[in-house]
């Protein structure tokens, strides 16, 4: 493309003005010619025309045709090669003789009334060219001028026409033509061969140098420029072969040093190669190592927990007996430093778990108000002891009826306001949960925990979060510990789908904060004690914390109370008030010297409510009989205060009329449950509500039985060996009588969409283990048949849960409907099912791989509902959880050892309540 672009070039400029100039020169030349043509032309008629006018005075005078006919006739002979026609014309216009009357005497004859020339004219018309001159008497007088402005002058005879024929000028114009675009295409011919001679002179070298080049470029090193150039190309050619050299040693020097440096690279990745598989064993051992780190804590934080267990049990036990204050003492500063220890041996085994992914959160509905009543409630002793006023705002639009791990939320809490606690020595610890984000069936919480303490520097604060490290590692540290609870703290926040994060000056405190996401429980009865009843109350509130005062104040914005707040009780108008709410501070140390404002305050209302710091718990029975109406524990909570207001209404009413014994309702419901103890259940809590009750245990038995009678409801175990409820339900509803019967679900795994798929499957609704009477009772008026009976306005709030009890017998009152009878049979129908589970297990670590292993924790976790014994049950829950999501059971040996450990707890405590 190159060469044929510069050779284009050099013809363009070596043609183009050769063919500009000649042809600027022939235009010029034939113009000129033609021009020149025409005027000999004109000349020669009017050196013909001339002379005949002055010849035909005589003529025309005398009016003698003949002799102008003659003349003009051997003028026409004469120049008959060009000359056409000649006419005379007399002076009125009339043709007076002509040499060729074989043409058209009028087209030499002036039109009509134009005047006759005064001077030689000359007219052309395509290939004819008319000229005409005036015939003239010589007679005229000198003065008179014969050509006037005005007139035809009247000595003028007549006029002569000459027609010539301009063909044969024509012929020669052509001539010119040819001539000139012969010459100027000889020029151009001269021009491209000087062209083509130039091109082979400069074009050709190049083109040789330009493929030498190519070569070159290819790698062909040897190529050189040859011929003979001159000047400059001859330069060019010799710097190109000096350059095709100089490559080619530089190649040669370059080949050496790549072979040099191939064989250097050779070597090294020989010795990479070996550091790499010296890396991979290392990595390998120390992946190994860490694995056997991890199980190892998990088992010996197992094997230490458990004989510690039995030192605080025992300890415990002993302190109930008769002790000298020596004895106690020692024995309480035993119980103190076996709790530390076992704090310390928890935080390892958790540590383990989460370093080890064998950390299962659980999902189950739980009361979130209820849960962080019982962190601060456990924590509120130590901050008090050390005269910290210990808050809890929990805004009200945050939802309460969640699922999720309780457990492990608690957890968090705790090793957040336990540091907060440890490291502030005055002021408060101040706990703010507000709602970040809330859809359809999730809610993003987000909690503060905020101290007055010492802070942390900005130097330490980047080890934080940094395994077995603390801010203060120093020898004289004050406050102990592993260093892993906030680990912990972050790893299970994350695991809860949210971040932590914090903010601290040293001197001026600290702020932590952490987000989590939880569902929402779509199997909610009621929110808490109805409060309607307070409408219209006046209650007086005396706090001096302000921030514990306007976490109550935002707690009574949700009753329909009027409030009046003082931060002192002298600053209280002396009023009367229907409720008077009086906090105690903290620092209120004995409540004997207050017996007056006591007094006083008992004049001011007839319910009086104290919420008193924990160290003052002891004179709680004294205040009462000295005229309170109750002893809240500080800090202040809705699972506390508004039960506390709602008993004002209830003394306040009059006492409702008792409902009649058999007060059940005429429907027949069937209950199906593979789980004897959880069958039974069932069946006494239905027999108390309806009239007819039939109790399966498969889903098999639940189908023969549906063809031979009719239900009103059916409550369905969802987990069933051979036929599960899913089955069943699709079977049962294919009957013709009972295509519109109700089917609800009654399982314990409330995960989220849990409620979807099984409604998606055919179930009408959904009931959660373990199944609590007043939701019992509003699912069976909901589904009653006929006229349904409205839902009760409120319902008693549900007591607040230990998770980590072994035994919860209040607990296990109310999964029995508060029957004790039930209950123990319950816990008897427990203990004689754990040998069972009991064998399995011990297969299992033996390595025997029993069969149905995880169905007998299955049906543990479901006996564990209503047994009260809500440890077993959420180690049921974890194991189950794991089997099922694939899990091998060879990975939960540590799981399985605690299972058995919990499982001797539970028949230890369960054989003082059952004897």
């Amino acid at each position: 493309m190159t060469n044929y672009s510069l050779r284009a070039r050099m013809m363009i400029l070596i043609l183009a003005p050769t063919v500009l100039i000649g042809l600027l020169l022939s235009i010029f030349f034939v113009v000129h010619r033609y021009n020149d043509l025409q005027r000999q032309l004109e000349d020669a008629g009017a050196s013909i025309i001339e002379p005949l006018a002055v010849s035909s005075e005589y003529g025309m005078n005398l009016q003698n045709r003949e002799s102008i006919g003659q003349l003009i006739s051997v003028l026409h002979r004469r120049h008959s090669d060009i000359v056409r026609a000649i006419s005379v014309y007399d002076e009125h216009n009339r043709l007076f003789v002509t040499s060729n009357y074989q043409l058209d005497p009028g087209v030499l004859q002036l039109p009509k009334g134009a005047p006759l020339p005064r001077r030689l004219s000359v007219n052309r018309s395509g290939d004819i060219m008319i000229l005409r001159t005036p015939i003239i008497s010589e007679s005229y007088s000198p003065d008179e001028s014969p050509m006037s402005e005005a007139k035809t002058p009247v000595n003028m005879l007549g006029y002569v026409a000459l027609e010539l024929d301009l063909k044969s000028v024509r012929l020669q114009q052509y001539k010119e033509i040819f001539i000139s675009s012969v010459m100027m295409l000889f020029c151009i011919g001269i021009a491209l061969v000087f062209g083509w001679r130039l091109m082979r002179d400069v074009t050709g070298p190049i083109r040789n140098m330009v493929n030498t080049v190519d070569r070159i470029r290819r790698g062909q090193l040897d190529s050189r420029v040859e011929g003979f150039m001159l000047g400059e190309l001859d330069m060019l050619k010799n710097g190109i072969n000096s350059m095709a050299m100089s490559l080619a040693a530089y190649h040669e020097e370059m080949q050496h040093n790549v072979d040099q440096a191939t064989s250097d690279l050779r070597e090294t990745l020989e010795q990479m190669e070996i550091q790499n598989v010296e890396l991979d064993l290392a990595k390998k051992r120390a992946q190994e190592a860490a694995r056997i780190k991890s199980e190892f804590l998990a088992n010996m934080s197992h094997e230490l927990r458990t004989p510690l267990n039995g030192v605080i049990g025992f300890t415990r036990l002993t302190l109930k007996t008769d002790l000298n204050p020596t004895q106690r003492d020692h024995l309480n500063t035993i119980e103190r430093s076996a709790n530390n220890l076992l704090a310390i041996i928890n935080d390892v085994l958790d540590f383990s778990k989460l370093e080890a992914g064998k950390l299962i959160l659980e999902s189950i509905p739980f009361p979130l108000r209820n849960s962080l009543d019982e962190v601060v409630t456990l924590l509120a002793h130590s901050a008090h002891d050390k005269g910290l006023e210990l808050t809890l705002n929990i805004k009200n639009d945050v939802p309460d009826n969640v699922i999720g791990d309780p457990l492990r939320l608690q957890q968090v809490i705790t090793n957040l306001v336990g540091n907060a606690i440890k490291f502030t020595e005055s002021g408060n610890i101040d706990i703010l949960v507000e709602k970040r984000a809330l859809s359809n069936n999730k809610v993003q919480v987000e909690v503060q925990i905020r101290d007055t303490g010492i802070g942390i520097p900005e130097s330490d604060q980047s080890r934080l979060f940094q395994a077995f490290r603390q801010a203060d590692a120093s020898i004289s540290r004050r406050h102990g510990g592993t260093g892993l609870g906030l680990v912990i703290t972050q790893k299970l926040v994350k695991e809860m789908g949210g971040d932590i994060s914090f903010h601290s000056q040293p001197n001026r405190g600290s702020t932590f904060w952490f987000h989590i996401n939880l569902d929402l429980n779509p199997n909610v009865v009621s929110e808490g004690p109805a409060t309607d009843c307070l409408a219209g109350k006046r209650l007086a509130y005396v706090e001096a914390n302000a921030t514990a005062a306007q976490a109550t104040l935002d707690l009574l914005a949700t009753t329909p109370l009027d409030v009046v707040y003082s931060p002192t009780f002298s600053a209280l108008p002396d009023d009367r008030y229907d409720i008077l709410l009086v906090a105690i501070p903290v620092s209120m140390r004995d409540l004997q010297l207050h017996k007056e404002k006591l007094m006083q305050a008992c004049l001011m209302t007839d319910y009086l409510l104290l919420a008193l710091p924990c160290h003052a718990q002891v004179d709680a029975e004294a205040l009462k009989q000295n005229g309170a109406a109750a002893c809240l524990l500080k800090p202040l909570t809705s699972t506390r205060l508004l039960p506390a207001l709602t008993d004002y209404c209830a003394l306040r009413q009059p006492e409702p009329t008792a409902l009649p014994e058999n007060n059940k309702l005429p429907m027949t419901v069937m209950a199906v449950d593979d789980n004897p103890a959880n069958l039974k259940l069932i069946g006494v809590l239905l027999e108390d509500q309806v009239q007819h009750v039939e109790l399966c245990d498969s889903g098999q038995q639940a189908l023969n039985r549906a063809k031979q009678m009719q239900f009103d409801l059916i409550l369905m175990d969802i987990q069933m060996p051979e036929m599960d409820g899913i089955r069943a339900c699709e079977l049962i509803h294919q009957l013709p009588h009972q295509q519109k019967t109700p089917v609800i679900a009654v399982t314990a795994h409330a995960m989220a969409g849990q409620r979807e798929k099984l409604l998606s499957a055919g179930m009408n609704d959904y009931l959660a283990k373990p199944i609590e009477e007043n939701k019992l009772r509003s699912l069976l008026l909901r589904y009653r048949p006929g006229l349904n009976v409205p839902l009760p306005d409120s319902v008693e709030p549900i007591p607040s849960v230990n998770l980590n009890a072994t035994l919860d017998w209040q607990l296990a009152m109310r999964q029995a409907a508060n029957k004790p009878d039930l209950a123990r049979e319950m816990l008897q129908m427990l203990i004689a099912f754990l040998p069972e589970v009991r064998n399995k297990v011990e297969e299992q670590l033996v390595g025997e791989e029993p069969e149905n292993l995880i169905d007998a924790i299955h049906k543990l976790h479901g006996s564990c509902g209503y047994s009260g014994v809500p440890r077993l049950k959420n180690l049921c829950n974890l194991i189950e959880g794991q089997l099922r999501g694939g899990t091998a059971p060879q990975e939960l040996e540590p799981e399985f050892l605690e299972l058995l450990d919990e499982m001797d707890n539970v028949v230890r405590e369960a054989r003082r309540i059952i004897g």
